[in-house]
């Protein structure tokens, strides 16, 4: 294969991972929205938490459509890492502080203080639609990754099955509340989605997506 279609393979890829940031960005805007709204109306620890995390993937989504841009305007490789390295501890600290809350009010309210959470059709509806729409949007990013051999795509791409994850979470708590008003599985939900925020952060802050090929 000559270098010609070797650039041509690139470039079409590069566009495709482009377009899969644009869409991840403006879905998160989307749900992040609709999350919130909906898990401060019901009390729900777990959905506000879902809302949060959709607004730092929309972060992380940005940031990686801008280095795929960047690219594709030319721009050189040393600035595209620079840019990944900052907004990725950003990222990371905003991922730790969601961590802080998801630990403190869920234990709260399992320990009898505050409200419970009410039911939420709104809730269950949006979770299950992100639970059908993340895992295609994260494969077609790892599938572009894997071309580029880009880092920041990669972890990008694993940042919205992990979003997957956390919507099926999300939704079993909020369906087994709906349906056997087991209060409690609202922020015993919130409390299982720790390990893979904290995973998240952790990555982002020793910054494991930078260092493109």
């Amino acid at each position: 294969m000559d270098q010609m279609v070797l650039d041509h393979q690139r470039l079409r890829y590069l566009r495709l991972g482009f377009r899969l940031a644009i869409i991840t960005v403006a879905w998160n805007v989307l749900e992040g929205v609709i999350a919130l709204i909906a898990g401060v109306s019901a009390g729900s620890v777990a959905l506000v938490g879902f809302g949060f995390d959709s607004f730092i993937e929309t972060a992380s989504g940005a940031v990686v459509g801008w280095r795929l841009h960047l690219e594709l305007a030319g721009r050189s490789p040393a600035g595209i890492e620079q840019l990944e390295r900052r907004t990725s501890r950003i990222a990371g600290a905003l991922l730790f502080l969601l961590a802080a809350y998801l630990t403190v009010d869920p234990l709260r309210r399992l320990l009898g203080f505050g409200e419970r959470p009410e039911e939420s059709l709104l809730g269950i509806v949006l979770t299950a639609v992100s639970l059908a729409v993340m895992p295609v949007l994260g494969w077609g990013k790892l599938r572009a990754a894997s071309v580029l051999k880009s880092g920041s795509l990669r972890a990008d791409a694993y940042e919205t099955i992990a979003c997957a994850w956390l919507s099926f979470t999300t939704l079993l708590g909020l369906s087994l509340n709906a349906a056997l008003g087991w209060w409690w599985a609202d922020p015993a939900a919130a409390l299982v989605l720790l390990p893979l925020i904290i995973r998240e952060g952790l990555e982002a802050w020793h910054c494991r997506c930078c260092g493109d090929g």
